[in-house]
């Protein structure tokens, strides 16, 4: 059988967060003309773990006019700087991988390259004095920093907030603008005879719900990807051996950071997310080498507030789809695979495939080369998140741990071991088809995990003596001249964002 025409209905099976991202951006970019029906019951439960992003869901938000005041407000939000990683490269051991510039460039080189040269002949200040994120967040500052000609300030952010607020807000603009949502669980999916695409999902209630296009939102179930096409998984946790998580909120306590704050553990890590009316906080752990009664015990006794409820459990296996689009389904989320939220990536790879979806949105002939092109582009994407997450536990000095032990151990992927052999030698850094993280990122975590490269770029020395003392000095200033001009972080949340007292008071409780 040909498949011929336009998709005119798009079926999203699954909510929380993945589903009602899917359904407003669909309802903002592809809704005229098609029908979106978004199914969903409210007896299953969503996982609501990642509370934390990075900076592209800046760009999501603006494409549906959202306006950050009213996004921070609604999602009871506050604002990221980056994550400080605490104990990770070895006990005692502090750094901080912040979202914007380190320096700025100069001709042909970036900025550390001439900072490696300015420490080799004894500068006394260290990499994040040049970082106007860090010492922003070291502050406890945050505001809209002045933009100069010229003159950038460097400075990106992201947020910290309540992931199922976040969905609930998605599914006002959605069903605003005609999505239109069913309450139910899906009993049956309906495969055609000859080509075995899903030609509709049956509900418990005996409603057929047909489409041409179905988006798979069902989580670590992968209800239609997996549990229906069989599309398979690819499994990383030789790479990443986490295999559980506890996640808990405790009381808001002061001061409201502006950054995330990642602890390493005896066998995995502690997360600390602030919010405006609590903190949320989780524990990622190995049960090979740590059982969930000691997990829970560490986690409990570390929180900085009294915790709202007990710790909440999560099983998965590290790794993702071997085709996230199959035939005529798209898994989006933990339908699609799943890397745990070091770095802040989860939300964001739901937003990166909707934003790839788009991209190659098919006719009703689901023409192969727009699929496999999709494919791997996806692969490309979660492969490079894969590294870098993994960069983190190979670089350490932890004594005295067989996790750890094994971490520095492992055979890593060729792509990483490049990257990090590169550094090793002159301090260079290679991105690839287009990876997510930049520069300044590897640059952060890499110096932050202890890799000291044994040489810096040869052009470097292309400057005087005096040139490099003015270019460093310069450096320092204008980081220090971007912060002082923000405020303190709950300060401008107070005068810009802040939500109702008594809102602030429900969530918590």
């Amino acid at each position: 059988m040909t498949r011929r025409g336009e998709v005119k209905t798009i079926v999203i099976v699954g909510g929380g967060t993945a589903g009602w991202m899917a359904a407003a951006a669909l309802a903002r970019y592809a809704g005229r003309g098609r029908a979106i029906r978004l199914i969903e019951s409210d007896e299953i439960g969503t996982v609501g773990v990642g509370e934390a992003t990075i900076p592209q869901i800046r760009l999501f938000n603006e494409g549906l006019g959202i306006p950050e005041e009213a996004f921070v407000r609604e999602t009871l939000g506050s604002f990221k700087l980056g994550i400080e990683f605490v104990d990770w490269w070895k006990p005692g051991q502090r750094y901080f991988h912040g979202f914007g510039a380190v320096g700025q460039r100069l001709g042909l080189l970036p900025f550390h390259q001439y900072w490696l040269r300015y420490r080799a002949g004894g500068g006394r200040h260290g990499l994040w004095h040049f970082a106007p994120n860090f010492r922003a967040a070291a502050g406890n500052r945050f505001g809209r920093p002045i933009e100069r000609p010229g003159a950038p300030s460097g400075v990106h952010h992201a947020y910290h907030f309540d992931a199922s607020l976040y969905a609930r807000m998605l599914r006002s603009y959605a069903e605003g603008r005609g999505v239109r949502r069913t309450e139910g669980k899906v009993a049956a999916v309906d495969l055609g005879g000859e080509d075995g695409f899903v030609e509709a999902v049956r509900l418990e209630s005996g409603e057929r719900v047909a489409g041409e296009l179905f988006i798979d939102c069902t989580g670590f179930r992968g209800l239609l990807i997996e549990q229906t096409l069989r599309s398979g998984y690819e499994d990383w946790s030789h790479w990443l051996p986490c295999d559980r998580a506890l996640a808990v909120p405790s009381e808001r306590v002061a001061p409201l950071t502006p950054y995330t704050r990642s602890t390493a553990r005896e066998a995995g890590w502690q997360w600390r997310i602030p919010l405006q009316h609590r903190t949320g906080n989780g524990m990622v752990y190995c049960s090979a080498f740590l059982d969930d009664e000691k997990a829970a015990e560490t986690l409990l006794a570390s929180l900085d507030g009294a915790a709202l409820a007990s710790p909440r459990p999560l099983r998965f296996t590290a790794g993702k789809r071997r085709a996230a689009w199959k035939k005529n389904c798209v898994a989006i989320g933990l339908a699609g695979g799943f890397l745990e939220p070091l770095e802040s990536t989860s939300i964001h790879l739901i937003q990166s495939a909707i934003a790839r979806l788009l991209a190659y949105f098919p006719d009703a002939a689901f023409d192969a080369a727009d699929i496999a092109e999709y494919n791997a582009q996806t692969d490309i994407e979660w492969e490079a998140v894969r590294d870098f997450i993994i960069l983190h536990y190979h670089l350490n000095a932890r004594p005295g741990s067989e996790f750890w032990r094994h971490c520095r151990e492992m055979v890593l992927p060729e792509r990483l071991a490049q990257k990090i052999a590169l550094f090793g030698a002159s301090a260079r850094i290679t991105r690839h088809n287009l990876e997510l993280f930049d520069d300044p990122s590897w640059l952060q975590v890499m110096w932050g995990q202890g890799l000291r490269p044994r040489a810096y770029h040869p052009l470097a020395d292309g400057i005087s003596d005096r040139e490099l003392e003015e270019f460093i000095a310069l450096a320092g200033q204008h980081a220090q001249r971007v912060v002082s001009e923000m405020p303190d972080h709950a300060d401008y949340i107070a005068a810009t964002c802040a939500a109702p007292i008594d809102e602030r008071r429900a969530a918590a409780g």
